[in-house]
């Protein structure tokens, strides 16, 4: 391949946050490669006369207050564009001390052991329980391991620990779920025998699901029962994620698909992509032929050559995803009209054979590229999906038979959950969709639902 075909190819499968990170690098290692400036042109306006100026002129000077004495708001106004005001004598704040920083969970809970004006001895067993916290505020280590660290007694790390985990986020600082769950509930004031039963001795029958064997164990009613689970819901099993250093990622579609009457217009993102050209000044000394040496002449030769294979390229990218998109919007009519329920099966040899190119081409396109339509953002590979057989002999995108499968289990009784099999059936008689069990099972997984025994509601 050719290096311009290579670099056309690595350019169609990056993201659009590489793209954007890879231009930045060729603009600081490229000297002929330029960002454009896009400047506004003014609108052309017809010469003004003399006398036009004149009253212009005129016009401004009456405009202003004679009350007002310029001259001293002139004296008064500093040549950084800061106002000096009588008996004050203020610096303008150094922006550069300000930092826009995120409070992690070492700093957070650290912050809170020395207010409580902790003994030397005290801060290092802190400071040792904070360490061996995990992502989610449990302490992952046993607290003879952290005496031992500290060199105490396994009493002394209990009283630190216990002090502790009265600190923010509720719940931090415990050694397992019931105990965290525990902490909150006292935090929070709930006061309910079920409750702290609940989680004190029926963890594993809660995550299994088994409120009949809670029910007996308790001698309690359902309806006592399920009050007391709800308020668990309520509780934060993971107290300290909320200060982890995972950033959240927001996606920034690389296309826009805008209904406009009865059609569909597709339009790119070129936010945050800088437009490039070329230095005018390098490239017309390499073609005039101007007295450079002989090295420097081959290295700017090298390095047009590279600027103008990006920008090519770049361009070429453009127009991949344009075609890709207008294709998928001509195939994919019924999902832009009515949603997800009415996606088609369609695969990567009908785009390619559409738009006239490679199939590994459409896939490099689609991997890592997210198209805004009407119905939200999705990732183009979202609509390309295998074919699932109705009984009436016509076809159906798995991705709809999901959509389907989520409106059953949302409206299905939550004290008896509608099992796979049941799920299975239910498909097949109202849609005419037939699929075994196990792919029920396997789109479930897929969407995140919990088999029926773990959906099951007291």
């Amino acid at each position: 391949m050719t290096p311009q075909l290579q670099m056309a190819i690595k350019l169609l499968q990056l993201s659009r946050l590489e793209l954007v990170e890879m231009v930045q690098q060729e603009l600081e290692s490229n000297p002929t490669l330029e960002e454009s400036e896009t400047v506004e042109t003014p609108e052309e306006t017809p010469a003004e006369t003399p006398e036009a100026a004149d009253a212009r002129e005129i016009t401004m000077e009456e405009s202003f207050d004679e009350r007002l004495d310029w001259q001293q708001y002139m004296d008064e106004y500093s040549s950084t564009g800061r106002v000096h005001y009588e008996s004050e004598e203020k610096e303008a704040p150094n922006y550069e001390a300000f930092t826009a920083s995120r409070t992690n969970l070492y700093d957070h809970l650290r912050w809170q052991l020395l207010m409580t004006r902790p003994t030397a001895e005290q801060e290092a067993i802190g400071s040792l329980i904070i360490g061996n916290l995990n992502k989610y505020g449990y302490l992952d280590v046993p607290l003879e391991d952290v005496a031992q660290m500290a060199e105490t007694d396994v009493s002394q790390v209990k009283d630190v620990l216990y002090v502790m985990q009265t600190f923010d986020p509720p719940g931090i600082c415990a050694r397992d779920l019931s105990e965290c769950l525990l902490i909150q509930a006292r935090q929070f004031g709930i006061v309910d025998p079920v409750v702290e039963a609940l989680l004190r001795d029926h963890i594993n029958n809660l995550e299994n699901k088994r409120y009949q064997v809670i029910a007996r164990e308790l001698k309690c009613s359902m309806e006592t029962l399920s009050a007391a689970i709800e308020l668990i819901r309520q509780l934060d099993p993971r107290p300290g994620f909320r200060y982890g250093d995972e950033d959240q990622i927001y996606i920034t579609p690389d296309v826009y698909v805008y209904r406009e009457g009865d059609d569909y217009i597709v339009m790119l993102n070129d936010d945050e992509i800088p437009q490039l050209h070329i230095n005018s000044y390098y490239r017309q000394a390499v073609r005039k032929g101007e007295p450079i040496a002989k090295d420097t002449r081959t290295y700017l030769r090298d390095r047009l050559r590279s600027a103008e294979w990006l920008i090519k390229s770049i361009q070429q990218r453009r127009r991949t995803i344009y075609n890709v998109m207008v294709s998928i919007v001509k195939f994919q009519r019924d999902f832009f009209d009515q949603g997800i329920a009415h996606l088609k099966p369609m695969v990567l040899r009908d785009v390619a054979e559409d738009i006239n190119m490679h199939e590994s081409t459409i896939s490099r396109v689609t991997t890592n590229k997210y198209a805004h339509t009407p119905h939200g953002i999705f990732e183009l590979k979202f609509f390309f999906n295998s074919s699932i057989n109705r009984a009436d002999g016509n076809t159906i995108a798995s991705a709809s038979v999901q959509e389907e499968m989520r409106k059953i289990i949302a409206g299905e009784n939550p004290k008896k959950p509608y099992s796979d099999k049941k799920i299975a059936d239910m498909l097949e008689a109202a849609s005419g969709i037939r699929i075994a069990r196990r792919t029920v099972a396997k789109y479930r997984e897929i969407m995140g639902v919990l088999p029926s025994s773990k959906r099951k509601q007291p």
